[in-house]
């Protein structure tokens, strides 16, 4: 009874706005939500202009990305309490304008310690966009008309870190690494103007509760030491060092330490009690397997074009674009056809689809014509499209209203959590199979080995055929063969990535079980 009143409460919000009013909130929360997730894929382009700028080395540069990541990872949990508090009106304008201004200051900032600060400032004030903006378009539309407006929302949320690569390429290249921040500006101005003018606050805030310093504080601590241990294991040999044990026992003892004292707390910062709700708790862990396969995918990609194909980072974003279109285009229709078929359906067709195309992908090599890449990578924007909104319907249908802001942001930091987790993981696994295939491709290769001599006298023959000394012709052979070796390594280890994504969709469809069939046409969810 319960449940069906707030439901019935939520159409009678959703009354208060005009459709035309209606419509203004959308395209504002879709140009912020646009903004936020576009700036990650769009800078991560212009990373080596920035280092050669700025005079930073790489692992300083990395924390032009690191900072950002780790502030959006600690408020997104936060984004239900701090809309409760401030008002959701004032916060996601807040937040829309804090992103603006620190768009601003990176475009402007003159050394790598100003970059990195308003970085975390531009995280900061995007976390609200990716959660907070959902929720408000949960309340403010009519029930029949969420899966058409998730669609249309997720149609720039998934695509945008498709185009990002293609657009902060083309900037990077005619103009230069400032201008990917300046860009934010005009663009956040008039969607935080339209948010201040048109949205109302939540009919579902409750008022002003004390602030959980205590939570807050374990928070920023456990989450943080975990986000920087995924940042920096790889490159401090993981457990070997110091460093990255120190962040593991701290990231161990204060999420454990939050978790407890959330659950018993008066006035928690975030309400962990969502996850009793078994369809939710089983949809939060798919989502997190979601963001393994899509953040570790678009990470290794790119790198294989780059390092093994010599892409450049525009002819990068150009590949990736039918993918993006594909995602962007089957959004709409999908959104038509939500009520008419089980979602979890259509959450598993999606999760085989996705892993079809990476078992695909297993099969580069050196070789293989980028043309070859195209169709498994408009196979993952299907795939992309058929997971993004079922899952979500799925996951938080039946929520009471008023706990749908929290459970968003917690839905939100598990995807995010978990595409750190794919680029830690698969990073590591890159370097490690490399270096496992390296030693087994030379173990094939030895000077006593007949077809070995005929390579190397070949192409010595060839080298003192235009005019190469013999001695180093013979030097130079053999220099080309552990060349081939290392290429050969590190595309057979690419190929091991793309079966670890393909494989992690497999073992998690067990998920869908526990998920729930949404009653009636639609329910009241979050779309992201």
């Amino acid at each position: 009874m319960a449940a069906a009143a707030a439901t019935v409460h939520a159409r009678d919000v959703s009354g208060e706005y005009s459709p035309a009013v209606r419509l203004v909130i959308l395209i504002a929360i879709m140009l912020s939500t646009i903004l936020e997730v576009l700036d990650t894929s769009i800078v991560n382009v212009a990373i080596p202009d920035m280092q050669g700028n700025l005079g930073a080395t790489v692992d300083q540069i990395n924390w032009v990305s690191t900072g950002y990541i780790l502030a959006n990872v600690i408020i997104l949990p936060l984004t239900g309490w701090l809309s409760n508090y401030f008002g959701r009106r004032m916060y996601l304008a807040g937040s829309i304008l804090l992103f603006t201004a620190a768009s601003l200051l990176c475009g402007t900032a003159t050394t790598l310690n100003m970059l990195v600060f308003f970085r975390i400032l531009q995280g900061a004030g995007g976390a609200a966009l990716l959660s907070t903006a959902q929720a408000t378009l949960i309340e403010v539309f009519p029930r029949k008309q969420l899966p058409m407006i998730q669609a249309l929302f997720s149609m720039g949320l998934v695509a945008a870190p498709t185009f990002g690569p293609t657009v902060g390429g083309f900037i990077t290249d005619t103009y230069n690494w400032r201008w990917i921040f300046f860009i934010n500006i005009p663009i956040g101005i008039l969607a935080g103007f339209l948010v201040l003018t048109f949205l109302q606050d939540s009919k579902y805030q409750t008022k002003r509760v004390p602030i959980d310093f205590i939570g807050i504080g374990m928070l920023a601590i456990g989450l943080g030491s975990l986000q920087t241990m995924l940042e920096k294991g790889n490159r401090e040999s993981w457990f070997e060092s110091p460093l990255i044990v120190t962040l593991a026992i701290l990231a161990v003892v204060f999420l454990i330490s939050f978790v407890i004292w959330e659950l018993k707390t008066e006035f928690p910062a975030v309400k962990l009690s969502v996850l009793r709700h078994k369809s939710f708790a089983a949809g939060s862990l798919y989502g997190m397997v979601l963001g393994f396969g899509l953040y570790g995918g678009v990470f290794i990609l790119p790198i294989f074009l780059q390092e093994v194909q010599h892409f450049t980072a525009l002819q990068t974003g150009q590949l990736l674009l039918p993918g993006g279109l594909v995602t962007a285009l089957s959004l709409p229709i999908l959104g038509r056809i939500m009520g008419k078929i089980d979602p979890r359906i259509i959450v598993c067709f999606g999760s085989i689809l996705f892993a079809t195309s990476m078992f695909q992908m297993q099969h580069i090599n050196i070789d293989t014509d980028t043309r070859d890449l195209v169709a498994p990578l408009m196979i993952r924007g299907l795939a992309l499209s058929c997971m993004f909104l079922p899952l979500v319907l799925t996951s938080l249908a039946g929520l009471p209203p008023q706990e749908v802001g929290y459970a968003s942001g917690i839905f939100n930091l598990s995807r995010q959590v978990g595409g750190s987790i794919g680029i830690a993981f698969l990073t590591t696994q890159l370097d490690h199979r490399m270096a496992v295939h390296t030693a087994n491709l030379a173990n094939h290769v030895s000077f006593s080995d007949p077809v070995t001599q005929q390579r190397i006298l070949m192409a010595q023959q060839q080298l003192v055929a235009h005019g190469v000394p013999p001695i180093q012709a013979f030097y130079s052979a053999i220099g080309a063969i552990n060349s081939s070796i290392a290429r050969q390594a590190i595309t057979m280890s690419f190929e091991d990535g793309f079966r670890i994504i393909g494989l992690s969709f497999i073992f998690a469809l067990p998920l869908l079980v526990l998920l729930r069939r949404p009653k009636g046409p639609s329910g009241p969810v979050d779309a992201h």
